[in-house]
């Protein structure tokens, strides 16, 4: 599994005349694997991780700078929290949800930047039990050029974590999007990945689910609606 995902990033960055690759570095588990990978399919010379809180947890930048001794790939640190509050200021008032998605694409912002100063290509950290249930902001995170865990359940990047020497505090935190204060995954979705990485495995193999069945609907409610998001803009074809 591993050599595959480093080969293919190596591949991509070559087919497309990159000279690295940038990612935004959170201190999560699937940014810290997807550094990982990078690191070993291109070098550590040519993998850039940018730090970009936004009114994020200061525990969040400690675990982010962690795996980057550990790798010892380069980094920039691009606060963003001025440049949201102004945004907020300038924009009519909203709530809680169009205000949390300004700060992944204010990211995606900050990343292509560097992509373009650099020439390097954009690393999303996107697993498949994100992307499969619409758990990621459309021209946000989801706004990359490369996505080397996109097959992967939550479940197999923690296997590959291990197997990448990421910490076990990492490895073990509750995954969030650094949204909202005391923001997670699990409560945000209203599922935990354990469950959704089982309905989705189930659904892949066509087997017969076991969980209630409220919440394979849940499941198949949240791929539905989030269809959209995991095609490019739709065409007028005349």
């Amino acid at each position: 599994m591993k050599s595959k995902i480093v080969s293919w990033i190596r591949q991509q960055v070559k087919d497309s005349g990159s000279k690295g690759v940038v990612l935004g570095l959170s201190g999560g588990i699937d940014s810290c694997v997807v550094a990982a990978l990078a690191k070993e399919a291109v070098g550590k010379d040519k993998v850039l991780g940018l730090f970009m809180p936004c009114h994020s947890q200061p525990q969040d930048l400690v675990d982010a700078r962690i795996i980057v001794r550990q790798l010892g790939i380069k980094t920039k640190l691009v606060d963003l929290t001025r440049a949201y509050d102004t945004l907020l200021k300038i924009l009519p008032s909203a709530g809680t949800l169009p205000k949390a998605n300004l700060r992944p694409r204010l990211r995606m912002l900050a990343l292509y930047y560097f992509a373009n100063k650099f020439n390097y290509m954009v690393s999303g950290t996107g697993n498949k039990s994100e992307l499969m249930a619409g758990y990621f902001t459309k021209y946000g995170d989801g706004g990359v050029d490369i996505l080397p865990i996109a097959s992967l359940l939550k479940r197999d990047v923690r296997k590959l974590a291990k197997e990448l020497n990421i910490p076990q505090h990492i490895i073990l935190k509750p995954p969030t999007a650094g949204l909202w204060p005391g923001q997670t995954d699990e409560g945000e979705m209203g599922i935990t990945y354990n469950n959704l990485d089982d309905i989705l495995q189930r659904f892949a193999d066509k087997k017969k689910q076991v969980l209630p069945q409220k919440t394979v609907n849940k499941v198949k409610m949240m791929m539905q609606r989030s269809e959209h998001k995991r095609q490019g803009p739709k065409i007028c074809h005349l």
